[in-house]
């Protein structure tokens, strides 16, 4: 039998994904065009149904769905290792199978871009404020880490004099929402209609490999680390909550969740957000000035610097030789979608608050 036969009979099926592969690639050149018709458009209306579809389930939808994909994955690798070596799988078996993974392939990869992916590609949420790229030198940096330093001191002693504690997950997620609804009122753009956020059921899982929260593209849902310290919980739920906004670069997910925190009257929100953002700092005048970076860390009050040593704490009490590969990866991942400094995309949050300080003159 010829081996291509498969391959002819389903050569619909094959053209279509490929028609749309490459049709995806070459439409997302226009950032315009994605910006107009995928994001405000399509994707804004398209989100808000996911939303409401998995949002009411108490528990993460997604995370039972990767599950079942991994379950499967994990099946059939099996099932080919015995087909091996019982050395079942014949040469136009195995062709057979590639076909059968490169289309598997293709089906997610429109999937993810028709569901969320798209969005990598958008104009963002810098040209939403219309702010002008800065090209920022150490000056600039040592400004801002300046600026974050006094805001995460000023949020914590404000935590610590009105004694606020941190309510469960299921609180801090509706707070979350009402930050996000209030910063609507100055950003129209950041109106969230429709939660979905979720505790990670792999919190373990995520404290192993580096990961404090993530988002679902394919049911919508923002997941949240809830082993991770307390005080980082409302930055990460802010990120993912971005995410689900369309802010698919990190960068712009940590910024969307600053103009929360910004607009928002919740301290916890506030010093959790600042403090991101002044790690990102700290760590970026680092790189060019060691000792600047250091005085700053110095002048932290001790009950940040409490917050940050338990946080150094959780992330040496979980380092695993998986990490560095799931990072390495996830680097890749990140380089691929439109964010060339991979890891570091994080820290380019840092330079859009440098364009907006310089417009609007506060952060």
């Amino acid at each position: 039998m010829n081996i291509f036969s498969n391959f002819k009979r389903q050569r619909w099926i094959w053209l279509t994904a490929l028609l749309l592969v490459v049709g995806i690639k070459l439409w997302a050149q226009s950032n315009h065009q994605v910006e107009r018709f995928y994001t405000s458009d399509f994707y804004y209306s398209f989100s808000i149904v996911l939303r409401f579809l998995f949002g009411w389930i108490p528990f993460s939808f997604g995370d039972i769905l990767y599950l079942t994909a991994g379950g499967w994955l994990a099946w059939k690798l099996i099932k080919n290792l015995m087909l091996l070596i019982k050395r079942k799988l014949t040469k136009h078996l195995l062709i057979k199978k590639l076909w059968k993974v490169i289309l598997i392939f293709a089906s997610v990869y429109i999937v993810f871009n028709i569901f969320w992916g798209l969005n990598y590609n958008r104009k963002g949420i810098a040209w939403q404020l219309n702010l002008s790229q800065i090209d920022y030198d150490t000056a600039h940096l040592k400004m801002i880490q300046d600026l974050l330093l006094q805001k995460v001191n000023e949020t914590k002693q404000a935590i610590i004099k009105e004694r606020i504690t941190y309510p469960d997950n299921k609180e801090l997620f509706q707070r979350a929402v009402k930050c996000y609804k209030d910063a609507a009122v100055a950003y129209p753009f950041m109106q969230y209609n429709g939660a979905s956020i979720k505790s990670s059921l792999y919190g373990w899982l995520g404290d192993y490999v580096g990961f404090t929260g993530y988002y679902n593209p394919f049911t919508g849902e923002a997941q949240v680390n809830n082993t991770v310290p307390k005080f980082l919980r409302p930055s990460i739920t802010f990120h993912d909550m971005g995410h689900q906004l369309g802010y698919a670069k990190e960068d712009e997910a940590n910024f969307s969740g600053y103009l929360a925190a910004a607009n928002s009257q919740d301290a916890l929100f506030q010093y959790s957000t600042y403090l991101d953002l002044f790690v990102y700092a700290n760590r970026e005048v680092f790189y060019f000035d060691s000792a600047a970076s250091k005085s700053a860390a110095v002048q932290l009050i001790p009950a940040v610097k409490a917050d940050i040593l338990e946080w150094r704490q959780f992330n040496k009490k979980y380092t695993s030789v998986l990490e560095p590969a799931i990072s390495w990866l996830y680097g890749k991942y990140l380089l691929a979608n439109e964010q060339p400094k991979g890891l570091r995309s994080y820290n380019e949050v840092i330079a859009t608050l440098i364009a907006y300080y310089a417009k609007f003159g506060k952060i």
